[in-house]
């Protein structure tokens, strides 16, 4: 059975970076696409980016240029890299696979 973990998420400044972590386990990691979306109090769950099994990415116009979406198949692992944070990347942050969801860390972007 997949489970996905998030974790790295807390309050930065506006400005600044953080660093997601997603560590999955079951079989198979390294030929599932996998993606992060990310939900904001009173807004819809929303696409921000995906990295297929060749690491080929995709990315949400609001966030590309900020965020890199990167692997690790050997250690399983999904990073989201966030660069250049605004006030309104401000969510909980979701690991994807399928229809595989972890539970989400929370970003908070405030002076």
């Amino acid at each position: 059975q997949v489970q996905l973990v998030e974790s790295g998420g807390g309050l930065v400044q506006p400005g600044g970076s953080l660093r997601l972590s997603c560590a999955a386990s079951g079989s198979i990691f390294s030929i599932n696409t996998m993606g992060w979306y990310r939900q904001a109090p009173g807004k819809e769950r929303e696409y921000v980016a995906i990295i297929t099994s060749g690491g080929n990415t995709m990315y949400a116009d609001s966030v590309k240029g900020r965020f890199t979406i990167s692997r690790d198949n050997a250690r399983k692992m999904v990073y989201l890299e966030m660069n250049s944070l605004k006030p309104e990347d401000t969510a909980v942050y979701y690991c994807n696979r399928g229809t595989v969801w972890g539970k989400g860390t929370l970003v908070t972007v405030s002076s």
